[in-house]
């Protein structure tokens, strides 16, 4: 039974989620965090972790599951403009020896497994009915839904961690984003193939189009291409799979070689949206995670940005306020969305691309090195 009090509730158990709640548990609180989906189902995803995203789990205690989960160490990274290739070694750091790209269903578990090692409560098929508040505005709690009926729980705070159409920021009135990206968001196919290089990862441009090969689990790599919205409405929608062949060959022929003898499983779609920041902190109420700050696809940094807000907003619980969230928020996340969102438009050629991404390097290493200075939240210190 789900008891009729916590310190903390929050709603969504995945990356951002399930981090939020380990890290308030293991600083004493207690929290319940609740999913609508099946524990273990899994979801749309970029899969790559920058190195930010990578140096969090190990200081956590979490990476450790996650390779022992097979996920494999990428030790490369190759840039592709057109046919001009530029490979970029991963040198290892005092956190791990490369990055990880893990599937969903992999992180997400470890994430939910260290919470309720912490001591947070976790409930999936629960989904969020409304938020209660006292005559003041200030948010007491939540309904939820449990196998169909109504629920209320009281809470010193409630987290919406429920993604980039989170029902936790329209009950709070904090739906309507302050800020948005210049365009329409990265609109974009992927599938699993088989029998691709395991170590690394591969981007691929060309004007209007792009490429990714992300190696994951179980031996397969996530490949997929993306392109404007518009133009996946006039060229994608209609036959997915035949879309992102056909993308595959315009934007890499040896990738395209490659991929047509392997096995390749269903493919996922995804019609681009906007990137948002929210308004993520009130009276009893919070965001974090794309409920709060939506990244863009065309630079594979939502996972690692989940994972640093995560630790951004427990800190400021635990300090005593979330005064201080938002903007630390934003501040670690400006350089990034304005490079990010000038990549998403795909307003550029590739010379002026490279330079873009030059720009985001610099940008991902301020925020590697801003994280490395926060205080270790292993489980050992917890």
């Amino acid at each position: 039974m789900i008891r009729p009090r916590y310190d903390a509730v929050v709603i969504g158990a995945r990356v951002a989620g399930a981090s939020t709640a380990m890290l308030l548990a293991r600083a004493g609180l207690d929290v319940l965090v609740v999913d609508r989906a099946q524990e273990g189902a899994d979801t749309l995803s970029t899969h790559a972790l920058m190195r930010g995203g990578v140096m969090q789990l190990a200081r956590w205690g979490v990476l450790d599951a996650v390779a022992a989960a097979g996920t494999p160490m990428i030790s490369e990274t190759v840039f592709h403009y057109g046919e001009d290739t530029h490979p970029v070694a991963i040198r290892p750091d005092g956190f791990a020896a490369g990055l990880y790209a893990p599937r969903r269903t992999v992180l997400d578990g470890a994430l939910v497994a260290a919470a309720r090692r912490a001591g947070a409560e976790v409930r999936h098929r629960v989904g969020l009915a409304d938020l209660t508040a006292d005559r003041h505005g200030r948010v007491t709690g939540a309904v939820l839904t449990v196998d169909g009926l109504p629920v209320e729980v009281k809470a010193d705070l409630v987290i919406g961690a429920d993604g980039s159409t989170s029902a936790v920021a329209a009950a709070a009135g904090a739906a309507e984003p302050y800020r948005t990206g210049s365009n329409g968001g990265t609109a974009g196919v992927y599938a699993y193939v088989a029998g691709l290089d395991p170590h690394v990862y591969h981007w691929h441009f060309v004007p209007e189009a792009a490429a990714s090969v992300i190696p994951t689990n179980d031996g397969l790599a996530c490949v997929g291409v993306s392109v404007r919205p518009d133009r996946f409405r006039r060229e994608v929608r209609a036959d997915v799979p035949g879309a992102w062949h056909r993308l595959l060959r315009q934007v890499s022929p040896a990738l395209a070689d490659a991929v047509a003898p392997a096995a390749v499983g269903r493919h996922r779609s995804f019609p681009g949206r906007r990137a948002h920041f929210r308004r993520s902190a009130g009276q009893g109420w919070a965001l974090v995670g794309d409920a709060g700050h939506y990244d863009d696809p065309a630079t594979a940094h939502g996972i690692t940005a989940a994972l640093r807000d995560a630790e951004l907003l427990a800190r400021a619980v635990t300090a005593g306020g979330l005064a201080s969230y938002q903007a630390a928020r934003d501040e670690l996340s400006d350089d990034i969305f304005e490079v990010t969102d000038r990549i998403a438009s795909f307003d550029w050629d590739l010379d002026a691309l490279a330079l873009h991404h030059r720009d985001l390097s610099r940008a991902m290493r301020a925020e590697t090195e801003a994280i490395a200075a926060w205080p270790a939240r292993t489980e050992a210190a917890a």
